[in-house]
């Protein structure tokens, strides 16, 4: 569908539910060799502490070990900005997901050593934000 980037992140509109584009990009992240370390259902999270209702909205903690390892070996602060954050939210009746653009870790450490791993990082994301239907 559509793709859009904004400074920090790459934002996808798709046509699928909320659920299977959860397990899409599960799936997606998976073959481009990251894991998903977190999951933070926010909507439930508000509603619990706060009796808040919003629209649905999950955080996944994604990591590629060998890439975080490879940061982590030059910016040890690093881990600051790790793990890569993936949201997945309804929002004006669609399903959107963003990708945290991994350049922000370049440019927040003002690290050049990391600037292959980060674009590698952010290659792999953009295909699997492309790979989204």
């Amino acid at each position: 569908m559509t793709q859009a980037s904004i400074n920090y992140g790459i934002l996808r509109t798709t046509s699928l539910g909320f659920d299977e584009a959860g397990e899409a990009v599960t799936a997606a992240l998976a073959e481009e060799g990251f894991g998903i370390l977190t999951e933070i259902d926010v909507q439930a999270t508000l509603k619990k502490k706060l009796d808040i209702d919003r629209p649905k909205y999950t955080i996944l903690g994604a990591c590629n070990p060998n890439l975080a390892n490879v940061v982590l070996n030059v910016e040890p602060w690093g881990g600051l900005l790790l793990p890569c954050n993936v949201v997945i939210q309804e929002l004006d009746g669609v399903t959107q997901v963003g990708f945290m653009d991994p350049e922000v870790i370049r440019r927040e450490t003002q690290n050049s050593t990391i600037a292959e791993t980060v674009r590698d990082a952010k290659d792999r994301l953009t295909r699997v934000a492309n790979s989204i239907p």
